[in-house]
């Protein structure tokens, strides 16, 4: 059974953002092993400057490249990533398994997204849409795509 981490820059804590990310790690619990891992995101004063941002999504890098697996397939999530249709992420997810990847860790980034060495660290950047969306809401649709690829894989019809 493939493992699936989400290592996740803040902390939720709104509880219908909670209750969403808790329905689909449960719903996920069929197809994989899924583990949700929060890490601390940084704190930045209400206008930081570009080089307090660059500090503080550098400090971020190294606390996420301590979580991350010498063999794990990182997918980074950013918003100048590839944009994948469900289908798509349900086939790269089955070809990758196929080849041996075991262990697949998507990177969801704080506020102000991801270090530029997390995503060159990554086999795939991907975007969820050319909108912005609160990194919170983000972790939520990741696990419903997630869950969707599984879906897709195993014929079912939750996937319309």
């Amino acid at each position: 059974m493939q493992k699936i981490t989400l290592l996740c820059v803040g902390k939720m804590k709104e509880k219908f953002y909670i209750q969403a990310a808790e329905e689909y790690g449960k719903r996920l619990t069929r197809f994989c092993k899924i583990e949700i891992i929060e890490l601390p995101e940084e704190r930045l004063p209400e206008s930081p400057s570009p080089a307090q941002v660059e500090a503080a999504l550098a400090r971020e890098a190294e606390t996420i490249r301590g979580k991350l697996p010498a063999s794990a397939l990182v997918v980074a999530m950013c918003v100048e990533g590839k944009l994948l249709s469900s289908e798509e992420l349900s086939d790269f997810l089955a070809r990758r398994a196929a080849q041996g990847a075991s262990h697949v860790v998507f990177v969801i980034g704080g506020s102000f997204g991801l270090h530029p060495s997390i995503k060159e660290r990554a086999e795939l950047r991907l975007s969820m849409s050319p909108m912005t969306f609160p990194h919170h809401l983000a972790r939520v649709m990741v696990l419903e795509q997630i869950y969707r690829a599984c879906q897709i894989a195993a014929g079912t019809k939750y996937h319309k």
